[in-house]
């Protein structure tokens, strides 16, 4: 598995009974996480959460807060800072488990300045920032929410890398890389997060398993030359870190590219226990 403990303004507390404690530079917020079947290892931690998410039947759900807690705060991974905030979804605007990859982004762009890495399903730019203050010569992050690029053109401010070429652009994951093809343009890096199901700006149908394959062909056309990586992030139920691999793989296997393919479950240890919790797959392709 797919790990990293070096995010010292998150740790996760404790995960069980479909739930995870967490806490975010001190502020303990509880959520829910499928993933989390077996029983809570400290059951004595989890009585006073800072925040605590409660799902409706209905679908979705809302927080209930403990104690007044500042609309959002900020946290930091090595020199990067992000802004998190508790949404409606459920979600704090970032994922922690990916500090894995942008580790792994960071010493792949370290190699080579010049690098234009395209972020698909960006999100609020983690990876983004960690390309950029890698040294990469361009970021194109794109993502289908024009709210969520704002918020991820507040991670740039505040990880100070305003100076760094970053285009920030809202589309359809699809047809933007469709149109890079056709423009001859290339990237040395493209990290994806493709969703289960989704829906682009003018409402375009993203499915998993009837656009990845697709998504993929178009990504490996992009790639320039002298390529350093292609990471695939996956959440989709039934699809495991071996189908993953299959799929790139293959692809692969009929171009030019050479390198390697890897793809394991990433995931995030819990605080003073051997286990640990999965958040999905990580699928990589690198020289």
């Amino acid at each position: 598995m797919i790990t990293s403990n070096t995010f010292k303004d998150y740790i996760l507390l404790d995960a069980g009974d479909k739930e995870k404690l967490e806490s975010w530079k001190g502020i303990v917020l509880r959520r829910p996480d499928p993933m989390a079947l077996w029983p809570k290892i400290r059951p004595e931690l989890w009585n006073e959460p800072d925040a605590f998410y409660i799902r409706s039947n209905k679908g979705g759900g809302h927080w209930q807060f403990n104690k007044k807690l500042p609309e959002s705060w900020n946290v930091q991974y090595k020199d990067l800072t992000f802004k998190v905030s508790p949404t409606g979804f459920k979600h704090t605007g970032l994922f922690p488990e990916q500090s894995a990859n942008w580790d792994f982004i960071y010493e792949k762009i370290s190699r080579k300045k010049d690098a234009r890495i395209l972020n698909l399903f960006a999100y609020t730019g983690a990876a983004t920032m960690a390309a950029a203050a890698a040294g990469a010569a361009e970021v194109v992050h794109l993502d289908a929410s024009k709210g969520i690029n704002e918020w991820a053109k507040e991670n740039m401010k505040l990880s100070k890398l305003q100076d760094k070429t970053i285009r920030f652009i809202v589309d359809d994951a699809l047809k933007f890389t469709s149109r890079e093809i056709r423009r001859g343009r290339k990237y040395d890096g493209i990290i994806m997060d493709p969703p289960s199901y989704g829906r682009g700006p003018d409402n375009e149908l993203f499915k998993f398993e009837e656009k990845i394959n697709p998504l993929i062909i178009n990504c490996l056309q992009l790639l320039s030359d002298d390529p350093l990586f292609l990471i695939i992030n996956t959440y989709t139920t039934g699809y495991s870190s071996s189908v993953m691999f299959n799929t790139l793989n293959r692809y692969v296997e009929e171009s030019s590219l050479g390198g390697k393919v890897m793809s394991d479950e990433i995931g995030i240890k819990i605080k003073d226990s051997d286990y640990v919790l999965p958040c999905g797959q990580s699928t990589r392709w690198s020289i």
